[in-house]
């Protein structure tokens, strides 16, 4: 059984997936216009995916991992905005990237917080 999300904890999943799915389309875009080879998609694209399974589990770890994960996209569209400020596709990739890092790290600390408060009914449940 899942335990429900309300209130701040379910903005913030929203979010954390409007963050996702946004840089991933951006990095998407980016590879498909540049014309890069496929080895290079699955380096900009792979690390996005993996963490899949486990967010889709609301695994806490998985979201953990991510915003490592986004940490090097982060850098990428740095360089990216420096060498090209008005890119919209860099604006675009960095608006998310910043809002899937953020909205990854309040859900993971308040979901955990859900999670905490339900252990100590679960475990008066077996008395």
């Amino acid at each position: 059984m899942s335990l429900p999300r309300g209130g701040a904890t379910r903005l913030a999943w929203q979010l954390t997936w409007l963050g996702w799915a946004v840089l991933f389309g951006q990095q998407l875009l980016d590879a498909l216009l540049h014309g890069l080879p496929w080895i290079l998609w699955l380096g900009k694209l792979l690390p996005l995916v993996m963490f899949l399974p486990g967010m889709l589990r609301d695994r806490l770890r998985s979201y953990i991992w991510l915003c490592f994960v986004c940490l090097l996209y982060f850098i990428a569209l740095v360089e990216r905005l420096f060498a090209v400020p008005d890119s919209a596709l860099a604006i675009c990739g960095m608006l998310a990237v910043v809002t899937l890092f953020c909205a990854a790290m309040l859900y993971v600390r308040w979901r955990a917080r859900d999670f905490k408060a339900t252990l100590p009914a679960a475990a008066g449940d077996g008395e």
